[in-house]
């Protein structure tokens, strides 16, 4: 009998500012562990965003550090004199993104934590084709001052849209630039995992993301009793994996008849 082997899992992976795919691979080991174990061969891609920080950049630098010791990177930089909100360099990241897709896809979906939880759903909404395409466009037509355009690193890309994003603890890009990301709102599947006790991210911006994404009731929200980090406990895992699964496998009911014991759900 011949038996019919799922292609392997790729999931792009963007890292939070000051950090780095290296730095983002060593702090997500007990997630990507997890996904290995329920998706024998999935493929996890960890770009490092084009932007390196400098130490007056990066929260709680020391100055008596060599700044040519710090590895932080981002996606972007927020400016601190623009009105509305301006993410400087913000082209290059998402050409950066763009490339990663273009080099190592196709992808099955997206995880970004931070400003790479903002950068995933933002990449979600750019892959949904020529629908958001006219949402920039409308955009530009109600804020021609600031909307920004499609991204032109996105124009020419050939990749289907994801199966679907998880972003830890990510917020919406402020003010009327940004816009086109998120109205109509952003189709999804997408999983929001936010910490309860995080101050990092302001809960209202990433209340705005969940908006953003057709609010609570089209769109998948987990709270956790912990801060700016992604968290490793198992229960949390599990939550990521069943939504990766019921994303992407055709009948996921049937998977889970197959599931040991020790593989389900912790309630709670």
């Amino acid at each position: 009998m011949t038996t019919n082997h799922p292609a392997p899992l790729k999931i792009l992976m963007l890292h939070g500012y000051t950090q780095s795919g290296s730095l983002f691979y060593a702090k997500s080991r007990s997630l990507e562990k997890r996904l290995q174990k329920a998706f024998p061969n999935v493929q996890l891609i960890y770009p490092t965003g084009p932007m390196k920080l400098d130490p007056k950049d990066v929260p709680g630098f020391e100055s008596s550090e060599s700044s040519e010791d710090i590895e932080a990177y981002g996606w972007w930089r927020r400016s601190n004199t623009a009105e509305p909100p301006e993410y400087m360099g913000m082209d290059d990241g998402m050409r950066t993104i763009a490339n990663a897709l273009a080099e190592e896809g196709p992808f099955d979906g997206v995880i970004g934590f931070s400003q790479g939880a903002s950068a995933a759903v933002m990449v979600s909404s750019l892959l949904e084709g020529r629908s958001r395409k006219e949402a920039f466009e409308e955009a530009r037509k109600r804020y021609p001052e600031h909307a920004i355009p499609y991204p032109a690193a996105f124009e020419t890309l050939q990749h289907p849209s994801l199966k679907f994003c998880i972003e830890y603890c990510g917020f919406r890009a402020p003010g009327e630039r940004y816009v086109g990301y998120y109205e109509p709102p952003v189709k999804g599947p997408i999983l929001h995992v936010l910490g309860s006790l995080d101050s990092v991210v302001e809960e209202s911006r990433s209340r705005a993301l969940i908006e953003a994404c057709g609010g609570e009731e089209k769109t998948k929200v987990v709270w956790h009793p912990g801060g700016h980090f992604l968290p490793g406990a198992r229960q949390y895992l599990d939550i990521a994996v069943d939504f990766i699964r019921q994303s992407t496998e055709p009948n996921p009911a049937s998977e889970a008849k197959e599931q040991s014991v020790e593989e389900m759900d912790v309630p709670f």
